[in-house]
């Protein structure tokens, strides 16, 4: 299952969930229904499940255009009523709390759930086709409690089973979990990070797995001025330049998407890198490019934020005491996006 939510990991879903299906994915994953909706109006005709609802969720909607639901307990009567609204039956994925503390039924609540779920498909309301629930720390391979959570998924599966439902799919491992646990993997295995060339563990590189990174954020340096000693630098003043120097102005800031207490970040111009000093505005950010410059060698010139060509996102991320996950979904809708086929280049961080 190629997971595409929060637009792709703001890579762009529908044109991610396109190269995956057609480099070999079976299913499309999304957290909204909203999500889903739009793909499928948008074309993609691929196998897609919808997992995190409220009251206000489209139900009617997601079954109509033949998408799967997750249901963790009270979506679970919500779904009904609007399949008999249509009298169309619903496609169903059971999920199961193993751990993680987040969605998902207890496996207290199980038994009671999956009673409503058999008096419901036996009046042809809906169809129970699948089961999964999600990994908490298999991102820390020596942790012991993912052994835990797939001890309880499989008594999830037995309950499950013994209630008389025939299950399609059953699927837990995130991708963490299919590069470290293959005993996850069941039928069904949902990459997320992995699908966009990064790795999910701290000190493991892309590298490590054969994955290269697909964003690569990239701007133009807007302006390069020569300021004196004691030049203080972006709101609050917060940095001083310690000597005369050249300053260049870049163009993205926290609306961007760039974290805005990453003071510090690498910006990369000329295959060297250049800190960000003082603090990140909401549209630019300013780099000290040193003394000894020729600004026409600046000015115009790209400035790689992260990617190839530069550094890796993680040195964003690590700068901003976030994650890669964190760095590359918030870059907002306002950065235009250019989608070329093929990779950037070779694997690596």
């Amino acid at each position: 299952m190629a997971v595409v939510k929060a637009d792709g990991y703001g890579h762009g879903a529908l044109q991610v969930a396109t190269a995956a299906l057609e480099a070999g994915a079976g299913w499309v994953g999304c957290a909204h229904v909203t999500e889903a909706l739009a793909l499928r109006k948008a074309g993609i005709e691929a196998p897609m499940l919808a997992w995190l609802h409220t009251h206000d969720t489209p139900f009617d909607d997601a079954i109509a255009a033949g998408i799967d639901l997750g249901v963790s307990g009270w979506d679970l009567d919500a779904i009904a009523a609007s399949a008999q609204r249509l009298q169309a039956p619903a496609r169903i994925h059971l999920k199961v709390d193993t751990g993680l503390g987040r969605n998902g039924s207890t496996m207290a609540d199980l038994p009671g759930l999956l009673q409503r779920a058999s008096e419901y498909q036996e009046a042809g309301l809906l169809r129970v086709v699948g089961i999964f629930s999600h990994l908490a720390v298999a991102d820390e391979p020596e942790r012991p409690e993912t052994d835990m959570q797939l001890a309880v998924f499989d008594e999830a599966i037995a309950l499950v089973e013994a209630a008389g439902f025939d299950l399609e799919v059953r699927h837990i491992a995130n991708t963490p979990g299919i590069l470290s646990r293959p005993d996850s993997h069941h039928e069904l295995v949902r990459l997320g990070l992995g699908l966009y060339g990064l790795s999910p563990f701290e000190n493991e590189t892309p590298g490590s797995f054969g994955l290269r990174p697909a964003m690569k954020l990239v701007t133009r340096v807007a302006n390069v001025k020569k300021v004196p000693l004691n030049q203080g630098v972006s709101y609050g003043l917060s940095y001083h330049t310690t000597a005369e120097t050249y300053l260049g102005l870049i163009p993205l800031g926290y609306a961007d998407g760039l974290p805005r207490i990453a003071t510090g970040a690498p910006v990369t111009i000329n295959g060297k890198s250049y800190p960000v000093r003082g603090r990140i505005a909401m549209d630019q950010c300013v780099i000290d490019l040193g003394p000894d410059v020729d600004p026409a060698d600046f000015l115009g010139v790209e400035a790689v934020i992260f990617g190839e060509g530069g550094q890796s996102v993680n040195t964003w991320a690590y700068a901003a005491n976030t994650i890669n996950y964190e760095v590359v979904t918030r870059i907002s809708p306002r950065v235009p996006r250019y989608y070329i086929q093929g990779s950037w280049g070779e694997a690596g961080e």
